[in-house]
Order: structure tokens, then sequence, then C-alpha cells
């Protein structure tokens, strides 16, 4: 009942949304929701922290922008040919890169998003550079807060798709050789576990979301810049919204995404150009990980077992019986 709920109050916000701006700030959590729960197909099930998924939300944005420019593919198929492309790219690049651990993994998922923000920068015969892509819109006709409700629409049908997925995979055999990853990689190994294969299959899944909200994104806002689609700050947002939720829960990616969002969009509106949602943003990172490693949801639901009644176990209940036996007996 309660997702339901949640869902109908989702999908009606446009409609009672105060103002256009409104409207797009909604757009903008939406897909926040969709990365973070993209991340999370490699963070929550496997244990491995990428800071580097800008990477593939870059490579989703401008591979939908160039299919539409240079190649004149219409607006809805470059996107699936984006992720496509990046799902094909996404199996060398993971093969590399998780070929390593830890710390290591983190570097190499840094210097990816570094090596493509230095590419699409330098490339400005084909990528526009440093001025920029401009991708047209695929509807037109419509107005701007039209526009805002159409693709905060579409943004919720790639979140309910991500979210299917990792339902999904979260309840399945591979689901839990996944998890069995996260806890002791050389043990799941050891086990039997295929570990590389579940890895690289993970991480493709992963990629292939993050590109398809990019390509979304640009879509939707018609101008990219490679400092922002391969911004390393981005995928610490990422990391951020999940770990704030919880990464191990459904829609832990989904609350952190509204709650950093949110607090996002309100520290630009109400400090302007500064930069004090950087540091606001580092703060919120630092109480999450001292005080809820594990994310809201499950300390939320940590809290409320202490409230409820204690059930006795088998072995309790069975002693106390067998002692009222007794002393009926008598």
């Amino acid at each position: 009942m309660a997702l339901v709920v949640g869902a109908a109050a989702l999908l009606s916000f446009p409609l009672w949304s105060p103002n256009p701006y409104i409207t797009s700030a909604g757009v903008v959590v939406l897909s926040y929701a969709v990365l973070s729960t993209s991340w999370n197909f490699v963070g929550g099930f496997t244990g491995y922290m990428s800071l580097g998924h800008a990477a593939w939300f870059g490579l989703g944005a401008y591979g939908t922008g160039l299919l539409i420019t240079r190649a004149g593919v219409p607006s809805f198929l470059a996107l699936v040919l984006a992720g496509v492309i990046v799902a094909v790219l996404a199996v060398p690049i993971g093969i590399a890169a998780l070929r390593v651990r830890g710390a290591s993994f983190v570097i190499v998922s840094i210097a990816l998003v570094l090596v493509l923000l230095l590419v699409f920068q330098s490339w400005r015969e084909f990528t526009g550079g440093s001025d920029g892509l401009v991708v047209p819109r695929p509807f037109p006709d419509l107005l701007r807060p039209q526009h805002h409700m159409v693709f905060f629409l579409l943004f919720a049908v790639l979140l309910g798709l991500a979210l299917l997925a990792w339902w999904t995979i979260d309840r399945s055999r591979f689901g839990l050789g996944l998890k069995a990853i996260r806890e002791d990689e050389d043990k799941a190994q050891s086990l039997g576990v295929p570990t590389f294969a579940y890895k690289l299959v993970a991480f493709v899944v992963s990629a292939t979301f993050t590109a398809l909200g990019g390509g979304l994104y640009a879509l939707w806002f018609g101008d990219l810049d490679p400092i922002f689609q391969f911004s390393i700050l981005l995928g610490s947002y990422m990391v951020l919204m999940a770990l704030l939720g919880g990464v191990r829960h459904l829609f832990g990616p989904v609350l952190g995404a509204f709650v950093v969002g949110v607090a996002i969009e309100y520290f630009k509106v109400s400090f302007g150009d500064t930069q004090f949602h950087l540091v606001a943003t580092g703060l919120l990172l630092a109480v999450v990980v001292l005080f809820m490693p594990d994310g809201v949801i499950p300390a939320a639901q940590g809290v409320l077992a202490r409230f409820r009644p204690q059930q006795s176990s088998i072995r309790e209940v069975t002693a106390a019986e067998l002692r009222e036996r007794a002393e009926v007996a008598r």
C-alpha cells in the first residue's frame, strides 16, 4: 500500500508543482535517483566503490547527442543505441578495472573519468570541446513547463525499470553470489562462485543504466558540457546518495537522492554562485560515514526493532513448558 501511494504521489508531482522551476528541480532529483540506483548495482551488490561512474553518465549523454547531431538518428532511438554502445564498451573496461580491489579500484575509476574528460574536451571537431554540444529537443512543439512534465515521467519510468532490475537480482541466485562477493570475495570464490564473471555482469548493468540516465538528461537539458558530464563530483554524489539511504536496501539510493538532491538545489538557490553546497555535501558525507555507516533506512529499522516485543526462541519456550509439566506432575 505504501509503495502504491508513493508511486502515485511521485507520478502526480508535475500536476501539483507550483511552478516550472520546481518541476525542473524535480526532474534533477529524479535523475539523481536514477544515477544512484544505477551505481548501487556495483556498490551495493559487490561492495566495489566507484567514484568514476560519471564516465558512463557522460558517455551516455554525449553518445545520445552525437548520434542525433552527427548521424541524424531519432532522439529516443539514439538514447537506446547509446546505452547499447556503453554496455559494449563497459565489457573490456570492466575486464581491466575489476582485476583490482579496494583503493586501487577507486583510483582506476577516477582515472577513467579524467581520461574521458580530457578526450571530450580536446576533440573539438567532433564533440564540440569546451564549447559543449547542443542537443535538439525531442519535443520542439512543447512549451518549457510541458517539456519538464514529460521528462519527469520519462525519468520516473527509467527509475522504475532500474528498481525492478535491482529487485529481481536481489532475489536471484546471481544476486546471492554478488552478496557473497561483497562479504568475502576470496571465500566466495573458494566456494565455487564465478566471482569475476558475476562482477563483470553487475558492472555492465550498472554502466548501462547510468548511460541511459545520462542520455535522457541530454535530451531534457539539451546543452552538454564535458566538465559537468564527466565530473568526479557527480560520481561522488552518486556514492553519497546511495550510502545515505542504505546500499543494501532497494529504496535506499532513492531516499538518499531525494535528501541530497533537494539539499543541493536549495543551497544553489540560497547561496548563488558560491561553493557552499560543496562544503555542505562534504559535511553530510562525514556525518553519514561516522554515525550511519549502513544508511538511514537500516538505522531507522534498527531503532524500530528496539521497541518491538522480543520473541522467545524455541528452546526457551520448550524449557518453560517442561518446567510447567514437571510442576503439574508433582
